[in-house]
């Protein structure tokens, strides 16, 4: 059996099974959204050539980077290792108040777990930016200044992403188009839909399979 890859156009065989590890808050677990519509299952699902074991998932509604860094500590996982390691955090030390210095510090210690866990490969590695909440009816109105400070912790995320040599993908374009689409809100009129999460996962999908083809 084979599928045709969309980084190349020629035949993927169907290569052994792979693990997948997100690491995350809400918008990795799918917040008001079916399990299955949260962007790391729809991933898993849509790699031609791959079958993907999971998602392991380690992410919680309302986790700052420090909560998510002492989950990682507390699980089972980080004894382990992952073929492919998703890492989407920071919204919440922004809507917190959080400095953005803490902020580096913490994002470039749990990049570093990442990439542990992808078993040292950085290419292996894919940090997605933080969102845009400041457009969404949550915000009420205050997007100007929720888009500002978004945008200064991406402005990190990314910074460090490149420093570490992982991979890179700004999501925060798509959801920004919530200002004028409600279709891509969920229902609690906050986080992303299952329509967005799947926009975030066209981006996504050909970076991780160009990233698996090269091994």
């Amino acid at each position: 059996m084979t599928h045709i890859s969309p980084i190349t156009g020629s035949p993927v065989p169907v290569i052994d099974t792979l693990s997948y590890l997100a690491l995350g808050d809400s918008y990795t677990i799918g917040q008001s959204v079916d399990e299955h519509d949260a962007f790391p299952y729809q991933l898993a699902g849509q790699l031609p050539g791959h079958k993907i074991t999971g998602p392991t998932i380690i992410a919680r509604t309302g986790w700052t980077t420090q909560q998510l860094i002492s989950a990682i500590d507390g699980s089972d996982s980080k004894d382990k290792t992952y073929d492919i390691v998703t890492l989407l955090i920071g919204v919440n030390d922004q809507y917190g108040g959080g400095s953005q210095a803490d902020y580096r510090v913490k994002f470039v210690q749990v990049l570093n777990t990442a990439i542990k866990l992808a078993k040292g490969n950085t290419n292996h590695v894919f940090v997605l930016s933080i969102p845009d909440y400041g457009v969404t009816p949550f915000a009420h109105g205050d997007d100007a200044r929720i888009g500002k400070e978004i945008d200064q912790f991406n402005d990190i995320n990314r910074q460090e992403s490149a420093n570490a040599s992982v991979n890179y993908i700004d999501i925060t374009p798509i959801s920004k188009l919530a200002a004028n689409n409600s279709s891509l809100i969920a229902n609690d009129g906050l986080h992303p839909s299952a329509t967005m999460y799947q926009m975030w996962v066209e981006k996504l999908k050909p970076v991780v399979l160009s990233a698996l083809e090269k091994k």
